[in-house]
C-alpha cells in the first residue's frame, strides 16, 4: 500500500480536517478553562484518537468489504451481551468489561461505523431502482436498522437508539424509498404514538418528557438557561463567567458544555459556532454529488452527516430548555473519550474509503 501515491494524496478530503480542527481546538480550550485535570485526560484522547485515525485510514477496508456483515453481526453479539454481563453505571446497564485491560467499553459507540457499513454493504449490493425501494426492499433494510435499536433502546439508551433509527431511515430516504411508503409510515407512527407512550415508555424517560413540557424546567436546565443569558452578545471572561466557575452549571464540560461556551462567547459565538456544524454537515451531503454511483461513499458520508446533525440538533434543544434531556453529547466538543475517539474513527474511515477509492475498489471487483 502506497500511502503517499499522489493519486491517495489528491483523493484526500483535507477540508473535512479543516472543519474538525476549530471545534477539536475550542473544546480543549474550554475544558482547560473548567478543569486542569480534565484537559489532561482529553488530550490522552486526543492523542488516541491521532493514532485511530492513522490505523483505520490505512486499512485495506474495502478490498476487505465481504467481511462487513460478519463485523455486523459482531456488533450485534455485543449488544445482546450487555443483557447478560453488562455493568450498571446511572441506573442504565450500558457497558461490558474488557478482559485484562481492567476498563469497559460501550457496544452502542462502538457499532455505529459498523452499522453505516453495513447499510454501505447492502445498498452497494442491491442499488436502489427507478422510483425508490419497494415495500419487501424497504422491509429487508429495515431488519438491519431496528435490530440495534431494540437492543440499544433496551438498556435503556433511548437517545443513542433513536438516532441511530434516524440515521439508517434518513440514509434510506437519501438514497431513494418510494414516497408511499413514507406516507404509511407517517399515518402508523400517528396512530400509534399513544400506545407507545403508554406501553413502551419507561418512567424515568417519560419523567423527561414532564419535566420538557412543564412550566418549571429541570435544575439542569434552569442554570443552562441562565448561563445562556447571562452570556449576552459577547459573551464573558472566564474569570467572569461564574455559572461555571462557582459550579452552578452542572456537567459543564460534556453535556452542558454550550451552555459554557455561550457565556463565554455569547450569542455571536453561539452563531458561530452553528455555522461551522452546519458547514461540516453540508460538505459531508455534499460528498452524494461527487460519487453518485459509489453506494459505500454515499450511504457512509450521509450516516455521518445526519450522526452530526442529529446529535448537535438534540443537545443543543436539549441545553436551551427545547428538548428532554437525554444524555447526547455536543460531537467533537464535549469532554469524553468513547464519543470523541469514536467519531475520529469514523471520519477515518470516511478518509479511507475516499482516498483508496480507485486503487481498493479495482481490486474488490476483480475478485466479484
Amino acid at each position: 500500500m502506497h500511502l503517499f501515491d499522489k493519486r491517495i494524496i489528491s483523493h484526500f478530503d483535507f477540508i473535512l480536517i479543516l472543519f474538525l480542527i476549530p471545534l477539536v481546538y475550542l473544546s480543549y480550550h474550554l475544558i482547560s478553562e473548567t478543569n486542569e485535570l480534565l484537559a489532561r485526560k482529553q488530550l490522552l484522547y486526543f492523542t488516541i484518537s491521532f493514532f485511530a485515525f492513522i490505523l483505520f485510514f490505512i486499512l485495506p477496508i474495502r478490498r476487505n468489504i465481504r467481511f462487513i456483515p460478519l463485523l455486523y453481526w459482531l456488533g450485534i453479539f455485543l449488544l445482546l451481551s450487555v443483557e447478560f454481563w453488562g455493568i450498571t453505571k446511572l441506573g442504565a446497564k450500558r457497558w461490558i468489561s474488557v478482559p485484562l485491560l481492567n476498563t469497559t467499553m460501550q457496544p452502542s459507540e462502538l457499532f455505529k461505523p459498523i452499522y453505516l457499513l453495513m447499510l454501505g454493504f447492502l445498498i452497494h449490493n442491491k442499488p436502489p431502482p427507478h422510483g425508490g425501494y419497494n415495500l419487501k426492499d424497504f422491509l429487508y433494510y429495515s431488519f438491519y436498522i431496528i435490530l440495534p435499536f431494540v437492543l440499544i433502546a433496551k438498556e435503556p439508551d433511548l437517545g443513542t437508539a433513536l438516532v441511530l433509527l434516524l440515521v439508517g431511515y434518513g440514509i434510506l430516504f437519501i438514497v431513494g424509498v418510494n414516497w408511499k411508503i413514507w406516507a404509511g409510515i407517517i399515518i402508523i407512527l400517528a396512530v400509534s404514538s399513544p400506545f407507545t407512550y403508554t406501553y413502551l415508555i419507561k418512567d424515568y424517560q417519560k419523567k423527561r418528557i414532564v419535566d420538557f413540557i412543564s412550566e418549571e424546567p429541570s435544575y439542569h436546565v434552569q442554570q443552562s438557561i441562565i448561563a445562556i443569558g447571562s452570556g449576552g452578545l459577547l459573551g464573558k471572561k472566564s474569570e467572569e463567567a461564574t455559572q461555571t466557575q462557582l459550579k452552578f452549571l452542572p456537567i459543564a464540560t460534556s453535556d452542558f458544555i454550550f451552555a459554557y461556551y455561550v457565556e463565554r462567547y455569547g450569542f455571536v459565538g453561539s452563531i458561530g459556532l452553528i455555522i461551522l456544524y452546519l458547514f461540516l454537515i453540508m460538505h459531508l451531503f455534499s460528498i452524494n454529488y461527487y460519487f453518485k454511483d459509489d453506494y459505500i461513499i454515499r450511504v457512509f458520508a450521509s450516516g455521518v452527516g445526519l450522526l452530526i446533525f442529529l446529535n448537535m440538533s438534540v443537545n443543543i434543544l436539549m441545553v436551551i430548555g427545547f428538548a428532554p434531556v437525554v444524555g447526547l453529547p455536543l460531537p467533537l466538543f464535549s469532554y469524553g473519550g468513547s464519543s470523541f475517539i469514536n467519531f475520529i474513527i469514523i471520519f477515518a474511515i470516511l478518509e479511507n474509503l475516499m482516498a483508496f477509492r480507485f486503487s481498493d475498489m479495482y481490486n474488490y471487483e476483480r475478485r466479484l
